[in-house]
């Protein structure tokens, strides 16, 4: 059994507020991009997780993927059989992309549907927010307004169809704990919840990434390519997540735009 884990983009991403438990309250869109990973499953009669990577290299442990935590979690509650997984990665690791997080909810839904486990979406969802915060998006996978922990979610009605999205990541690593001490926490500057009702067009100076400005202090070349972006055509473009990936949104086919050859790039229409 196949699936096709979905990469995420942030539409904004306000950091309102630090909380007790040592994480942050967020507010943002997520929205569901083309780019994905390949997630493949057999079930094996060895009763163990077998788990063979491709693609992009994923440093770590197997037992720290989130990829083997979903089959641990369904095999401790239902004793499911082993499987012998392959994952094939495309989408950059800790890139503000949700890959991670996307292939551990797709395991979830693989798995249910490969062991007819009959698990409800609010079972499912429970599940993918014991894997990380942003993880229940994934189950969904339709645009979102999230807040709290990334956990907090609303379906809005957001359509982008027919847009063409670029996808620029310069390979620069921004650590979690580096973005976040970058900012300091105030309240959201944009209603989320109503951006459906506001063109596009006026979002470049109103919908803010608060870890942007920051990131681009540090590292110039994301402003060079929010630029570049802009002068190809893009009617909004940003940072998503805390980053370092850049993207664009176009009206229209976007032109050929040449990057660092070190860059990972992918356009599509979402």
């Amino acid at each position: 059994m196949v699936r096709f884990p979905k990469a995420k983009i942030n539409i904004g991403l306000s950091i309102t507020s630090k909380r007790a438990d040592g994480f942050h309250n967020i507010e943002s869109i997520f929205h569901p991009i083309g780019l994905c990973d390949i997630l493949e499953a057999i079930p094996n009669s060895t009763g163990k997780f077998n788990l063979q990577l491709e693609g992009l290299t994923i440093a770590g442990k197997v037992e720290n993927n989130l990829v083997f935590k979903a089959w641990e979690m369904l095999q401790t509650d239902f004793e499911i059989p082993g499987v012998d997984v392959v994952l094939h990665k495309i989408i950059p690791m800790g890139a503000g992309l949700g890959g991670g997080s996307a292939d551990g909810s797709h395991m979830l839904l693989l798995l249910n549907d490969l062991f007819e486990l009959k698990l409800t979406q609010a079972q499912l969802l429970d599940y993918a927010l014991r894997l990380g915060s942003d993880c229940p998006f994934f189950i969904i996978e339709e645009p979102c307004f999230v807040s709290g922990r990334g956990e907090q979610m609303e379906q809005i009605d957001l359509d982008l169809t027919g847009k063409y999205i670029v996808i620029i990541n310069p390979n620069i690593h921004i650590g979690t704990a580096e973005a976040y001490r970058s900012i300091s926490p105030v309240k959201a500057q944009t209603d989320y919840t109503k951006l459906s009702k506001t063109p596009i067009h006026t979002w470049k100076d109103a919908v803010i990434n608060d870890f942007e400005a920051p990131m681009m202090r540090n590292y110039p070349a994301l402003e060079a390519i929010k630029q570049q972006l802009y002068s190809a055509g893009a009617i909004y473009a940003s940072m998503t997540g805390s980053g370092s990936t850049m993207f664009g949104l176009f009206n229209e086919q976007p032109p050929n735009m040449v990057f660092d050859p070190s860059y990972f790039c992918w356009k599509g229409q979402l």
